[in-house]
């Protein structure tokens, strides 16, 4: 099978392999807030903060602290986009003086631009840096922020803490917890996919997110036969062009499952485009493409992301650093599923509580 030059695998035994080791360098989130006790109970006390209204600053801050963020934000999913207008919103209801530098990259791409802004950011002094982790690429400029160690980095998109820096982890890791989320997704297929119902997996690319969302999914769906898997370009495009050809080769697949927006979106095309409307297929954190996806019945459900917490955590967290408090190293949102059968009552009201920020005018 040739797929326009994108990494796949078909072998069920080496994905099933793969998957039991997939997240084999990282404490998984609620294993690491387990070992350590007092960790748990800042990770509930930030929680509690984010859900609360704002308490202004309670320090004399004399110099706005500088963020730089770089983040994956060129997709279809507006999670990033999103996310930072939460967090400035929020910095300024708790009265935190800031000054904000953020550049916008593609997922998987941009590798160069990444690296030369981490460097603007460590040349500047940034107080705090947010970026991502999916890459070994990620991993290795992450390190040299930490050997730095003057700026305090907070890991967008990652809720699991990477054992090979025990010694010295990042200030936070911050996200929506990838596990937690597809588990949710493994329930409701479990009620209801057909037993023994044949099913193909869509990655995002190669990396942390695939094997926290792709890897974790597989594992845990052993009496349903995994008839092939394939790597995307995390885009529509590729998704597209994969499914076309997948559902091609394998008409007898009963679920697709994605694992992102964009992936899930190009493969909806691609099903509408051959008329599978018999195929289930999911999103992927729950923001607004994929809600009016779903409206339309072009998604049957996804895990949705209360979008807006993160960016309040993050303000939260940098508030109580300035007030001299502890900031939890580890700190997940909330998920709620949605699929096309809710009414749009609930919807509505989910999204209400999700992008309780991002929405403002």
């Amino acid at each position: 099978m040739r797929l326009f030059g994108v990494i796949l695998t078909t072998c069920f035994f080496l994905i099933y392999h793969s998957a039991a080791y997939a997240l084999s360098g990282y404490w998984h989130y609620n294993e690491y807030l387990d070992l350590n006790p007092d960790q748990k109970q800042l990770t509930l006390s930030l929680a509690n903060a984010v859900r609360l209204e704002p308490k202004p600053l309670q320090a004399t801050q004399e110099n706005p602290v500088k963020i730089s963020v770089i983040y994956p934000g060129q997709q279809v999913s507006d999670y990033w986009s999103r996310n930072i207008r939460a967090f400035e919103l929020r910095l300024n209801e708790l009265g935190v003086k800031y000054e904000i530098h953020q550049v916008f990259t593609r997922p998987n791409l941009d590798i160069r631009q990444q690296s030369l802004s981490l460097m603007e950011a460590l040349k500047n002094k940034s107080d705090y840096l947010i970026f991502t982790l999916d890459t070994t690429r990620h991993k290795k400029f992450i390190e040299h922020v930490l050997r730095g160690g003057e700026t305090k980095l907070i890991i967008q998109n990652v809720t699991t803490p990477v054992k090979d820096w025990a010694h010295r982890q990042p200030w936070m890791y911050i996200g929506f917890d990838h596990e937690i989320g597809t588990s949710l997704l493994v329930d409701y297929f479990k009620k209801t996919l057909k037993p023994h119902s044949p099913y193909s997996v869509l990655y995002f690319s190669q990396g942390y997110v695939s094997a926290a969302r792709g890897d974790t999914f597989i594992q845990a769906m052993t009496e349903y036969p995994l008839v092939s898997s394939f790597y995307t370009q995390a885009n529509q495009e590729s998704a597209y062009k994969i499914t076309l050809e997948n559902m091609r080769e394998h008409p007898e697949i009963k679920l697709l499952y994605a694992c992102s927006t964009d992936v899930a979106l190009g493969a909806v095309k691609a099903l509408k485009e051959l008329g599978r409307e018999d195929v289930l297929i999911n999103g992927w954190g729950g923001g607004s493409a994929e809600l009016e996806a779903l409206q339309h019945h072009d998604l049957n459900v996804t895990v949705m992301r209360m979008n807006d917490d993160t960016g309040v955590a993050m303000a939260e967290a940098i508030k109580w650093d300035l007030e001299g408090k502890k900031v939890p190293t580890v700190y997940s949102g909330d998920f709620e599923v949605v699929s096309s059968e809710d009414k749009p009552d609930r919807i509505e009201m989910l999204k209400q509580r999700a992008f309780r920020y991002s929405d403002r005018h």
